[in-house]
């Protein structure tokens, strides 16, 4: 007998609900392995997983995904990647889900560096650092960004470092707004250094004031500013403090500055911490200010304190899909659309807004 409603889920509720909601059941069933993982015989926290829907085998997605999820009607067996007794997807690649220096995205024209230690970050509530493994050093000087970088050149599908078109810092240890700034000119000097032009970007919301917009407008551009946003409600029982401390309010202002300065701007945000209706008013609120598509990723509960931590109806598939929908109505007339390899756990695969965002087998890179 099913012990939760998650393992009521079948395929053929998962077509039903992508038919009324207007999307790709593909969309759908992706979705919904990030919500509720995937049961098998190996004992891990997360993993990247490399799936191929049946019914699209020619195009591949990484998840990251507990695989140890043992209420998920997801099983995995083998390669086959079952949900209840039919096979909608079978796996070719499985690897841990470690911190690391730096990785590739974008079949390596883009890459995430964690230069301050990202698995040392704790402190907010949802965040699931706590359970990987430990690998990434914390790079201090210019001369430690040049060995990671020369470290990723020999591991470079085409050893062309040039091609990068985005370098994104991913780091939740920068405390304060004026060793994040010289950080980021440290790597702009670095990659100058090494005739690499990329957009830099950084995931943080410590970088707050006029002048550090200028400073970063003047020494680092181009840059892109991805506020760390995450939730718009229960912030201080969420979020550590220094994210916790920029206040509703104050995001759309802190958007609006940075675009002033002459930044790109977006912000990344968590699908299944906020209501629905907060959800609606939040994005609203933020959408005249940024200049690329916001990177909305799936919560993922990982125990059950962090289930405890959803917003009401966050553990059903349909919440997730109607949240895509609104997000849809809101951002769609801007013209900004999901990017594939942005991300692991977004609400969008195959479509936008009934509009196709896959022109070639692809496979996405984590964010």
């Amino acid at each position: 007998m099913p012990n939760s409603r998650q393992d009521m889920l079948t395929l053929s509720k998962v077509e039903a609900l992508a038919r009324d909601e207007g999307i790709p059941c593909e969309d759908a069933l992706l979705i919904a392995i990030n919500l509720h993982g995937i049961t098998s015989i190996e004992n891990r926290h997360r993993a990247r997983v490399l799936v191929s829907l049946a019914s699209e085998p020619k195009v591949p997605w990484h998840v990251i995904v507990p695989l140890n999820a043992t209420k998920s009607p997801f099983r995995l067996q083998g390669d086959a990647l079952y949900l209840g007794d039919e096979v909608i997807a079978h796996t070719t690649k499985i690897e841990s889900d470690e911190a690391v220096g730096g990785y590739f995205r974008d079949d390596g024209r883009a890459a995430t560096l964690n230069p301050n230690s990202r698995s040392r970050c704790v402190g907010c509530a949802f965040c699931p650092n706590t359970l990987e493994a430990a690998a990434d050093p914390r790079l201090s000087e210019e001369s430690d960004l040049v060995e990671l970088l020369a470290a990723m050149r020999e591991q470079h599908p085409r050893g062309d470092l040039r091609e990068f078109r985005e370098v994104t810092v991913s780091t939740g240890c920068f405390h304060e707004e004026g060793p994040a700034v010289e950080h980021l000119q440290s790597l702009r000097s670095v990659l100058t250094d090494h005739q690499i032009t990329a957009r830099i970007g950084l995931l943080s919301s410590v970088i707050r004031s006029p002048e550090a917009f200028a400073r970063l407008a003047a020494d680092v551009n181009p840059f892109v500013l991805r506020l760390t946003i995450e939730c718009f409600t229960r912030r201080s029982l969420m979020l550590k403090e220094s994210k916790a401390s920029l206040a509703l309010n104050d995001m759309a202002r802190l958007l609006k500055d940075a675009r002033s300065a002459g930044l790109s701007t977006s912000y990344t945000y968590i699908v299944g911490l906020d209501s629905l209706d907060d959800v609606v008013a939040g994005v609203t609120d933020l959408q005249p200010h940024v200049t690329d598509f916001p990177n909305f990723q799936v919560y993922q509960a990982h125990n059950s304190i962090m289930a405890g931590l959803r917003a009401r109806g966050g553990e059903d598939l349909v919440f997730y899909l109607r949240a895509r929908r609104a997000i849809e109505s809101i951002v769609g007339p801007s013209g900004l659309r999901p990017k594939a390899w942005e991300g692991y756990r977004p609400l969008w695969y195959f479509t936008f807004a009934g509009q196709s965002l896959i022109d070639r087998p692809h496979v996405p890179s984590e964010s």
